[in-house]
């Protein structure tokens, strides 16, 4: 008897098609098939097509401009037409009309594009990684910043900062992929123009003819600007989605530092804020806040004197080979610094405007590097310590904790206290 349903997840094939020059340029396991992880915005909340045996939903995206070509195959389809799901007709609903539905005249097109299409915008960050192989596949090494950008051996990633106004049709384009990997995830309002964008790219050489290098989209993120008094904008990250062929190898934390290197250059901007993070990309951005915050030679002296830096800047109370705080030891010793704790508010609120790192978030890296050079045997520090997260976690709970009674108000905290301490502690051995 034939199952007439079909896992939507497994039905839709998304690719990102190359030249023939480009792909001959690939590793040989060097893929750009690959599946959604959500597919309910679009099918249902079931995830499940009815009326085809042998379904493949074959969407395929231009590598650089993303320009479309969608094809629905069966091998076999069930004649009650009345209970047969329109799978084509829904998902065109959320991809831009004029789609290719001529295979090869896609495929003529993704030949045009490849030495035609440049991204639009302004190029804010770059950096550079080794030509994947079959080992590699382009993940991050300890030297890749050492990399020749011009070598045939290096392949550049490049972010653009754009506004609406400049990428809209690309937008329309890519926003599927917030639908099909971010939880939750919807489509901005175009209506609202001030949406910005950094959309990061690989751009690669083609070997043999290093001066032609063509553009592949990796990821993006949306950003919104809001009014900050008295005359500048708070920046709120909205969306942030990279490929999955792109995953797992550091892109999501250069797009990351793209981002917060633009925002740290515009002088109307007053800080960086994150709309409701997932909490993987909540981990993205503790690990890189803190990485930067560590490497940052006059924070680092100014919250735990000279003797917390060394001369590569920024490590403290030790961060050892393993990534692990070495907390407890003969080698942490309190600082003298402004950090403490407790730590001092005003020199606090003095370099989280100039680092333009919104409040929570900021307070929160703060209590990590107490955590990091905290001696446990210190009875004192503890003491200090415990009172400046409770603080802090008090203040953001206020209106839950002011409704328990005191005794369990107080059991309640020290709970909420050594979730957040454990939960610091995991976050800190990521961090090497």
């Amino acid at each position: 008897m034939v199952d007439w349903t079909s896992d939507a997840n497994e039905a839709l094939k998304l690719t990102l098609v190359r030249s023939t020059e480009d792909t001959k340029d690939l590793a040989e396991d060097e893929s750009y098939e690959f599946h959604p992880t959500f597919t309910y915005p679009i099918y249902g909340e079931d995830e499940k097509l009815y009326g085809f045996e042998g379904l493949e939903i074959d969407l395929r995206f231009a590598s650089g401009s993303l320009t479309q070509y969608l094809n629905v195959k069966y091998t076999k389809r069930l004649d009650s037409a009345s209970t047969v799901d329109d799978v084509e007709g829904t998902l065109s609903r959320f991809i831009p009309p004029g789609y290719f539905k001529d295979e090869q005249k896609f495929l003529d097109f993704v030949e045009e594009d490849a030495t035609t299409f440049h991204p639009s915008g302004r190029l804010v960050y770059s950096y550079t990684r080794h030509v994947p192989s079959s080992t590699d596949k382009g993940k991050a090494t300890s030297n890749s910043h050492d990399l020749d950008p011009d070598s045939e051996d290096s392949v550049v990633f490049e972010a653009y900062h754009a506004s609406l106004f400049l990428v809209g049709e690309l937008h329309r384009r890519m926003q599927i992929f917030i639908l099909l990997y971010i939880e939750a995830g919807s489509y901005i309002n175009e209506d609202e123009d001030s949406w910005e964008f950094v959309i990061l790219y690989e751009k690669r050489k083609r070997r043999g003819t290093p001066e032609m290098a063509t553009y592949h989209f990796v990821g993006y993120s949306s950003l919104y600007p809001f009014y900050f008094f008295p005359e500048k904008t708070r920046m709120r990250l909205s969306q942030f989605v990279i490929l999955p062929p792109y995953q797992h190898r550091g892109h999501g934390s250069e797009l990351y530092r793209a981002i917060y290197q633009h925002i740290l250059s515009q002088s109307n901007t007053a800080e960086l804020t994150v709309e409701d993070p997932a909490e993987a990309f909540e981990d993205l951005r503790d690990r890189n806040d803190l990485r930067m915050l560590l490497s940052n030679q006059r924070f680092m002296e100014e919250g735990f004197g000279s003797e917390a830096v060394t001369h590569g800047g920024g490590r403290v109370g030790g961060v050892g080979r393993a990534g692990k705080s070495q907390r407890g030891g003969k080698g942490a010793i309190m600082s003298k610094g402004k950090m403490g704790p407790p730590s001092d508010k005003a020199w606090l609120e003095k370099w989280r405007i100039d680092l333009k790192i919104a409040g929570r978030q900021f307070h929160r890296l703060v209590e990590m590097l107490l955590l990091l050079r905290l001696d446990s045997s210190d009875a004192r520090a503890e003491r200090a310590y415990r009172i400046q997260v409770k603080e802090r976690l008090y203040r953001f709970n206020f209106e839950i904790l002011a409704q328990l009674e005191k005794e369990e108000r107080l059991e309640k905290l020290e709970e909420t206290f050594q979730s957040v301490r454990e939960d610091y502690s995991r976050i800190l051995s990521m961090v090497s």
